[in-house]
């Protein structure tokens, strides 16, 4: 793969597959989801191998460091060697376990839920998310 020594944050976002398209790339910086130690980059910003960067892109966060630098948009095995996902466990388990959680929805018209309907909707969410059931049980 060819190395560039000067290469922009935008282009190397969408050269290591984070963002579908430059523009969105270039977007993202722009509106601030790509941050440098905490500081808002421009688009224009050169990327230095070494670098750490916060990328948002909708709910997921992600925290990338930059190992070698790619010019044009390749393949997601190859991307994956110029950059290391540091992001924390924590963030990536609570952006994952999101999906897996129970959708609740009440039929329309049927009313507010009883006592008893409130306790079971408590039991379901309580069970799922601290997996642990109520004591009065």
């Amino acid at each position: 793969m060819p190395e560039k020594e000067k290469l922009r944050i935008d282009k190397y976002l969408w050269a290591i597959r984070q963002f579908k398209t430059r523009t969105l790339a270039s977007d993202a910086c722009k509106a601030g989801r790509v941050k440098l130690e905490g500081n808002n980059i421009k688009p224009s910003h050169e990327v230095k191998v070494g670098e750490v960067y916060q990328v948002a892109k909708g709910i997921e966060r992600k925290v990338i460091k930059v190992t070698g630098l790619l010019e044009n948009r390749t393949d997601a095995k190859t991307a994956v060697f110029f950059y290391e996902d540091i992001t924390p466990v924590e963030q990536t388990h609570a952006f994952k376990s999101m999906f897996h959680a129970p959708v609740l929805k009440r039929d329309r018209g049927t009313g507010r839920p009883t006592k008893r309907d409130r306790r079971e909707i408590d039991d379901l969410q309580g069970g799922f998310f601290e997996g642990e059931k109520r004591e009065d049980e």
